[in-house]
């Protein structure tokens, strides 16, 4: 007799998917900038079914840690694939674990396409991530030149497919991040329904190539170009679970975006 995947997953995995919002800082701030908007975060009316982080740069992981919001965790932007070595430069895993930061995100866009990531170093790095207990954001998507080829679905089918290959089942803690880069770079902004049949797009093939369990409970984030004045709609798409909000999580937008919860279910 089988017994159903499912019964080796965490409880709190599978019952219900809280909803996510994560601000990725990028390459931006400086001490009073951090001051700043932690102070302006401290207004975050944060629900609890609804998780957030920020992303800061690693130089201010520390400096973050006084300032941020009990309710808000911190995530690191990036991490090597090693615990330990001669990697100048680099952040491992166990490092970001031992400053008591709780999430990472992983192969950005800007990761792969400025400093040549593959879909294999990325898959090292979750899985190295993963067995350091940090909570991943890996990020997947296709490029311009991608989309006008037809290989979206090509693309991305290759990332998801080497991450679940390191995972082995396991996808506890596991987000994914859809992230067009194309639309970033075009300043196109997907409707509700484009990022609604992408998203579902994504659980399918995960239900047909991994596992349909998986797919269930798995929590894909759209982190393209969200907004305070679309955030709303986004919410509404059945299998978009969250998002990772760029530009306006410097911004006051990212308090609006935090509330949005709140108000829907007020």
């Amino acid at each position: 007799m089988l017994i159903p995947i499912w019964n080796f997953l965490p409880t709190s995995w599978w019952s219900k998917k809280k909803f996510i919002v994560g601000g990725n800082w990028k390459m931006n701030g400086s001490q009073k900038i951090v001051r700043m908007i932690f102070q302006r975060l401290k207004n975050a009316e944060i629900r609890s079914d609804t998780e957030v982080f920020v992303a800061v740069p690693t130089i201010y992981l520390e400096y973050s840690k006084k300032l941020c919001p009990r309710r808000i965790q911190l995530a690191a932007q990036n991490c090597y694939k090693f615990k330990r070595g001669s990697f100048t430069g680099e952040t491992s895993p166990m490092m970001l674990k031992d400053m008591g930061v709780n999430w990472v995100i992983l192969g950005h866009s800007e990761r792969r396409t400025l400093f040549g990531e593959t879909n294999e170093l990325v898959a090292e790095k979750v899985e190295a991530a993963k067995k350091c207990n940090l909570k991943i954001v890996a990020c997947i998507g296709e490029t311009l030149a991608d989309k006008q080829n037809r290989k979206t679905h090509q693309v991305i089918s290759d990332q998801v497919c080497a991450i679940a290959e390191k995972l082995n089942g396991d996808w506890t803690n596991v987000v994914l991040a859809y992230e067009p880069v194309w639309a970033k770079s075009s300043g196109h902004k997907l409707s509700p329904k484009e990022v609604q049949d992408m998203h579902a797009w994504i659980k399918d093939w995960i239900g047909n190539n991994v596992c349909p369990e998986i797919s269930n409970c798995v929590r894909i984030i759209f982190g393209g170009r969200v907004t305070g004045r679309n955030c709303r709609k986004l919410s509404e798409e059945p299998d978009v679970d969250g998002f990772l909000v760029s530009g306006a999580c410097l911004t006051s937008e990212f308090l609006e975006i935090i509330n949005l919860k709140s108000l829907l279910n007020s």
